[in-house]
């Protein structure tokens, strides 16, 4: 069988690309790629269009070898991905909606991102049309069948100061039989206003993607603008990204953590685990000087260094967590009318996991042992010491469980990174010649929802000419349809929370 490797080399090279190889694929080359994908050979991690081409980006299961093919259309169109390959669909309709290229084959043909108020069609198309002006066209949902069935509309305003999104239940009494979601309320045309940008202006935007993931997001950006271009990062700045986007799993983590909780109505974990993260926002607005370091992380660097004393404000932080977060673990562990709740619901099988290759702790949860800071790696991970915790039940419970082993680990690498912090200049300048050549760069990072990848094209003197980044959240807001079948329409809330899918995320 033809290996991932093999239909690089097979392909037609573009040089441009770092750090993984990119490859210009004819129909046989295409249509081999996507069979991989359907026997489970190699995991998907983005797909995005360009002009007349599409582009997926590929991987191997281990995380290894990780590739780009690219596929010229013709006449607009390409063979569908998502016909063979379930977790390409979304991925296809969000292409076509953004694009205007039509996956040939794919049966589901609704809109995703596009709700019918924009004010143009496929707005980064070679050929954007203005839209009509008249009313959008009503989204139908899918039909199920059966006695004694009833519909339950959520959203897509909900009752908390959440985002929008819609979900449909179809129900049998308290059972949910199927669950569909409606997404893109809150598309903000990021990659649309990123092209013919700065790269410093692109930078900002990155970061505001999905604010709860602002470092993340910057990293993943900078270090695709960097492999672009070429740009050597000062190791005391690649030790100050590790340290920041540690801050940010842990004050996620302990928000999640709570927020379960207190949708099974024990609000005590919920006040409690507020309080950790509320301590882990101020030690970060102490030392960078923004609760959610937004801007801090920057193409070519960080913007700021850390202050004299604030290896000591993040070493009393960790005293603090870890005198107090054990006592909530125990409460968590102990509390039968959780664990009533928690166990056994909301299960996501590994197949499932491994299939839509999902990440961060909704695959790890599942049996899937990816992190991007492990495998493809990046730095200064390779110099550190972490595990990946891993567990098979796939539930609630387990999900909690893993972002409870993940805060230790951060507390740990947070431990080795302010040990080992290095002396040195904080960014590499950013002088790029006007006549400079066009540059491609890719870069996946570890959030702490799981991968974030950005692909970026930049023109001469750095101008943005198209830019893709991919929420971890493409990958699991469908598998939130799947986990909660079979379950009370009550322990919703439950799962959903679970996964804590971003809506801004995934829809740009």
């Amino acid at each position: 069988m033809t290996t991932l490797h093999q239909l690089i080399a097979q392909g037609q090279a573009v040089a441009a690309q770092r750090p993984w190889p990119r490859a210009l694929v004819g129909d046989a080359g295409w249509q081999q790629a996507v069979e991989l994908l359907a026997q489970g050979q190699c995991t998907l991690l983005a797909l995005w269009g360009e002009q007349q081409f599409v582009h997926a980006a590929l991987i191997a299961p281990e995380g290894k070898e990780p590739a780009i093919l690219s596929y010229q259309c013709q006449e607009l169109s390409y063979p569908s991905i998502g016909r063979l390959h379930a977790p390409a669909i979304r991925l296809e309709r969000s292409l076509r909606d953004l694009s205007g290229l039509t996956p040939e084959g794919l049966t589901d043909t609704r809109a995703w991102l596009d709700h019918g108020r924009w004010p143009v069609q496929h707005p980064l198309g070679p050929m954007a049309r203005a839209s009509g002006h008249g009313q959008p066209e009503p989204y139908v949902f899918l039909p199920v069948e059966g006695e004694s069935l009833h519909e339950i509309p959520v959203g897509p305003v909900h009752a908390g100061i959440i985002e929008p999104g819609h979900f449909r239940f179809t129900a049998s009494g308290e059972t949910i039989v199927r669950l569909e979601e409606r997404l893109g309320y809150v598309h903000k045309g990021i990659e649309s206003l990123m092209a013919g940008q700065t790269i410093e202006r692109a930078a900002v935007l990155a970061g505001r993607v999905s604010g709860d993931s602002t470092v993340a997001y910057a990293l993943a950006f900078a270090r695709a603008i960097e492999a672009a271009q070429g740009i050597a990062v000062p190791q005391r700045a690649v030790w100050l990204r590790a340290l920041m986007a540690e801050l940010e799993r842990l004050a996620n983590h302990f928000g999640d953590i709570g927020a379960i909780c207190n949708d099974a109505a024990f609000a005590m974990m919920h006040a409690q685990c507020a309080l950790l993260r509320e301590y882990v926002l101020r030690a970060a607005d102490g030392c960078f000087g923004h609760r959610l370091m937004m801007d801090r992380v920057v193409p070519g660097g960080v913007r700021v260094d850390l202050p004299h004393d604030g290896a000591l404000a993040i070493a009393a932080l960790l005293k603090y967590l870890r005198t107090h977060f054990p006592e909530l673990i125990e409460l968590y562990d102990n509390t039968a009318s959780l664990q009533d709740r928690t166990v056994g619901t909301g299960i996501l099988s590994p197949q499932l996991a491994r299939q839509f290759g999902a990440g961060g702790y909704v695959g790890r949860a599942s049996g899937r042992a990816f992190d991007a800071r492990r495998a493809p790696g990046y730095p200064p991970y390779d110099r550190l010491q972490f595990e990946v915790p891993v567990l098979e039940e796939g539930d609630v419970d387990a999900r909690i469980w893993i972002r409870i082993r993940e805060v230790e680990q951060s507390m740990a690498l947070i431990d080795q990174i302010l040990r080992e912090l290095p002396a040195g200049p904080l960014c590499s300048a950013l002088a790029i010649p006007a006549q400079q050549e066009a540059g491609e760069g890719v870069s996946l990072v570890e959030g702490f929802r799981g991968d974030i990848l950005v692909w970026v094209k930049t023109g001469p003197g750095g101008r943005i000419e198209r830019c893709h980044l991919r929420d971890p959240s493409c990958f699991q807001w469908p598998l939130l349809e799947a986990v909660i079948e079979g379950n009370i329409v009550a322990d919703f809330p439950l799962c959903n929370k679970s996964f804590n899918c971003s809506y801004s995320g995934h829809d740009l």
